[in-house]
């Protein structure tokens, strides 16, 4: 697997698709079969990738306590990507979660420990909780990397306005969204952000929880059936999207996942694969060697686009009168 430069803020050589542990363990319930995890974390290290996504809430700390055992003596060799806010307890005290300075140096102190590591690579709050200055954010993150507990800071899930904020505060180099055919709401401000900043972009759940693969329409479980009691069902939109993936599938010999994944890798970040079992693996390794037609781009840009909404379509129109 190749290597490109995570954004521009960082001189940091990071694989293409980066690894995602949130079902490594079964502390939580639904996760993945304990003999298949090492053999996921050996196949995507033997294929080249450096780049693990974990956090200290994925399994309650377990997925944290896993890739930490796994990197052992490597440590080295690998990125590793831990993020804090909603903490590894079951039902944690308010003290104990959120963004404030409290939470997040017990947090980082923890997951150092679980990760058997005097360092984190990448140290980012999990979601905005609505509540922390951005300033107290800020100074917390600047903190642990002049102590030497992390190298480089970043943010998931917070609007755009309080990325831009924060970048303009700190070194900020990572920016994690859910991006992906049937969810790009972050093409209105996020993705621009990240690209004005030079931030590293970490793009989860770019299969929408196994969604364009079209294997709901086959009556398979999966992550969304997990989630929704009551069933999953396809709506028009969603509809549309898979019946061309399909199409675009048949055309060029490949599963429609795979031209998903291919999709997000034209959009200069890194997709994190949340790799459930080792075929689960392997099917993502595959989209990398993949190349989509401008065609096929363009049919799959246009199907999936989103409504900009305001002031984006008002200054489009009144742009093209200068």
């Amino acid at each position: 697997m190749k290597h490109k430069l995570f954004g521009t803020q960082t001189g940091l050589p990071a694989s293409r698709l980066i690894l995602g542990a949130a079902s490594f363990g079964e502390r939580a319930g639904y996760g993945s079969a304990a003999d298949e995890i090492p053999k996921i974390l050996k196949a995507f290290a033997d294929a080249g990738g450096n780049f693990i996504d974990v956090a200290d809430r994925y399994q309650l700390g377990e997925a944290e306590e896993i890739v930490g055992k796994f990197i052992g003596s490597q440590r080295p060799n690998y990125i590793i990507c831990t993020k804090y806010t909603r903490s590894n307890e079951v039902s944690p005290l308010s003290g104990n979660m959120g963004n404030h300075r409290k939470a997040m140096r017990q947090a980082v102190e923890a997951s150092l420990k679980r990760l058997n590591t005097d360092y984190i690579d990448i140290y980012m709050p999990h979601f905005d909780d609505g509540m922390t200055p951005i300033e107290e954010i800020s100074r917390g993150l600047e903190d642990l990397v002049k102590a030497g507990k992390v190298l480089y800071t970043g943010l998931a899930n917070f609007p755009a306005w309080k990325v831009a904020a924060i970048a303009g505060m700190i070194p900020l180099a990572a920016l994690q969204i859910e991006y992906n055919l049937m969810q790009r709401g972050a093409d209105r401000e996020l993705m621009t952000v990240a690209g004005h900043f030079g931030l590293g972009t970490m793009l989860y759940s770019p299969l929408a929880g196994g969604l364009p693969t079209g294997k709901y329409r086959k009556g398979m479980a999966g992550r969304l059936t997990h989630s929704s009691p009551g069933g999953y069902l396809e709506d028009a939109a969603t509809k549309t999207i898979i019946d061309h993936l399909e199409l675009i599938a048949e055309n060029i010999g490949a599963t429609p996942g795979q031209v998903a994944m291919a999709w997000t890798l034209t959009k200069n970040a890194f997709p994190i694969v949340g790799a459930r079992t080792l075929a689960h693996l392997e099917d993502s390794f595959k989209a990398l060697e993949i190349s989509l037609s401008a065609d096929h781009i363009g049919c799959l840009e246009k199907i999936s686009n989103i409504t900009m909404g305001y002031p984006y379509d008002l200054l489009q129109t009144v742009q093209k009168t200068f």
